[in-house]
């Protein structure tokens, strides 16, 4: 995929409460295409709730998100945003890929049948080509001897690798990454990190949701920290976690260093 292809990122105005707890304070980020955006912050200070924000796997109540220039999963009556049917929301998400902490393979199918799903279901591939594709993903994530196992035959390292296949399966412009290496064993974390350093080469759009300040560091083009729902800093890696101007940056950057 080419850099002209990836997309941009546009959220605005992002509130969201579960019960009478607000997780996003009015979150404003803009996303440019073809970059690396890691998202740091404390544990419950919103991170994921954003990122699954991004592609209507929560909704917001209040705000918008936009891909590209198109609202997902809404659209405007008038003045006011409407849920769009699950249909549309679905063809969307077909466009964003998604990695989750916990892998969310299909444990009922092989390693190739888990890729091949998403591609065949969606009408995108005939089975003989997503099957093809599969092969070829596998083989850019290092797995290419596992493609008939199921997932509980392989370690959580090899795992995450099989669901970041599954995520390029359907070719996405922008892919969101939810703290893929949290789940992991310390020794299988370089392993998927690897995977993600190789595809911020690619030209695509990433949002990583991390706490792995020193990939951050290294791959990231734009750090957003993020403390109690608002973003408290947000720049280079060089501002943000070199030279932090906030005592809250500060203050968690010296408890995870």
């Amino acid at each position: 995929m080419s850099a002209t292809s990836a997309a941009a990122v546009q959220i605005v105005g992002a509130h969201k409460s579960f019960g009478d707890k607000k997780v996003l304070r009015g979150i404003d980020l803009s996303i440019e295409p073809g970059t690396v955006t890691a998202i740091l912050g404390p544990s419950g200070s919103g991170k994921s709730t954003l990122l699954r924000a991004v592609n209507h796997l929560e909704k917001l109540d209040e705000g918008y998100v936009a891909v590209d220039g198109e609202l997902i999963g809404v659209h405007l009556v008038g003045d006011r945003l409407k849920e769009l049917h699950e249909k549309q929301i679905l063809r969307q998400r077909a466009r964003i890929g998604f990695v989750f902490q916990n892998f969310n393979l299909f444990p009922h199918l092989t390693v190739i049948e888990n890729i091949v799903e998403a591609p065949v279901a969606t009408g995108r591939l005939p089975k003989a080509a997503a099957r093809e594709r599969a092969l070829e993903l596998l083989a850019q994530v290092g797995l290419s001897d596992k493609a008939d196992a199921f997932p509980r035959q392989l370690s959580g390292g090899q795992q995450q690798r099989v669901a970041i296949a599954r995520a390029l399966a359907l070719d996405p412009q922008l892919i969101l990454f939810d703290e893929p290496t949290s789940a992991l064993d310390p020794e299988l974390v370089g392993e998927v990190l690897a995977v993600i350093r190789r595809l911020a080469e690619t030209g695509r759009t990433l949002v990583v949701v991390t706490h792995e300040i020193g990939f951050a560091r290294e791959v990231a083009d734009h750090v957003v920290f993020l403390d109690e729902g608002v973003i408290v800093e947000q720049g280079s890696p060089g501002d943000v976690l070199v030279n932090p101007t906030h005592a809250r940056t500060r203050d968690f950057l010296a408890r995870v260093l």
